[in-house]
């Protein structure tokens, strides 16, 4: 795989990632804001981008989402756990649910 098939790749990986952000935050915001992990002002960006702006921001050479499964605790809570399939996704939000408020607390104490 060359350069040019990597970007063309990683461009399409943002755009459809951008576009269902908007379409899950048109449909339910505050579940959405959880499911992706965003601040109410990316939100709110967003929400308010056209399609032209969310084609040239896709078009950047860098992946715009981001794994949320980047620590072994985390990972391995995804990957294990309970054998009942509501559970184990339940347990799943609650640890990124409390990331994400870890996050935002850290955010406004800068």
């Amino acid at each position: 795989m060359n350069e040019m098939d990597i970007s063309k790749e990683i461009s399409d990986l943002n755009l459809n990632y951008l576009l269902l952000a908007q379409k899950l935050l048109r449909t339910d915001r505050a579940a959405a804001m959880l499911r992706l992990g965003t601040s109410r002002e990316l939100a709110d960006m967003l929400v308010g981008m056209s399609l032209a702006e969310i084609v040239r921001l896709a078009a950047t050479n860098f992946v715009l989402c981001s794994f949320r499964l980047d620590g072994l605790p985390t990972t391995m809570a995804a990957i294990g756990g309970a054998k009942e399939a509501s559970l184990h996704q339940a347990h799943i939000s609650i640890v990124l649910a409390a990331r994400q408020n870890a996050a935002l607390a850290e955010g406004a104490r800068a």
